[in-house]
């Protein structure tokens, strides 16, 4: 791959990242920092004591991340398999029950970059059995579901690149009202 394509690819991303809802984008910025040890995520994210305790709740779901990372199962016969599945629900249920991811494709998104392309082909099916659990208000079970659309759950095959765009904290955020959720 080109140049051009892989830069092609990143502003598609960054495009992506765009259409997310302000309080999305903000929460894969904070994610991407727990997830992938980037800054410290009290200091650059906790606007309140709730704040805090939602970030000390996340950085414990995501000491998950390491044991899944390249762990992906090769088939639907892999041994790894059952654990990989469930580890990664109890992940994702965490980032759903937080109330800031509101569909699918931002799920996605944030997902791709914690734990790299070989994830992908798990992603409609945890993201399902993760929103249709019973923690999950069943409003927002209703719109979570009703977000994943039938190509993403359907797609006979998953793109092997690595994700070109990792979105980072903006200090302008706070000031342009972009820190709000």
């Amino acid at each position: 791959m080109g140049y051009l394509d892989t830069a092609n690819l990143a502003i598609a991303e960054m495009r992506e990242f765009a259409e997310f809802e302000p309080a999305e984008q903000r929460y894969i910025r904070r994610s991407l920092d727990v997830g992938l040890a980037r800054a410290d995520a009290f200091e650059r994210w906790a606007r309140n004591d709730q704040e805090t305790a939602s970030i000390r709740r996340q950085y414990l779901a995501y000491q998950e991340l390491n044991a899944l990372r390249g762990a992906a199962p090769n088939s639907r016969n892999d041994i790894r398999l059952d654990s990989y599945i469930g580890r990664l629900v109890r992940v994702s249920m965490f980032d759903l029950g937080e109330g800031c991811l509101f569909g699918f494709p931002a799920y996605r998104f944030l997902y791709e970059r914690l734990l790299g392309p070989d994830a992908r082909p798990w992603l409609p099916a945890t993201f399902c059995a993760a929103a249709a659990l019973p923690q999950i208000a069943p409003e927002r079970r209703k719109k979570l579901l009703h977000s994943i659309s039938e190509a993403a759950a359907c797609a006979p095959g998953w793109s092997r690149r690595r994700p070109g765009f990792f979105p980072d904290y903006l200090p302008a955020d706070e000031e342009i009202g972009l820190g709000e959720d």
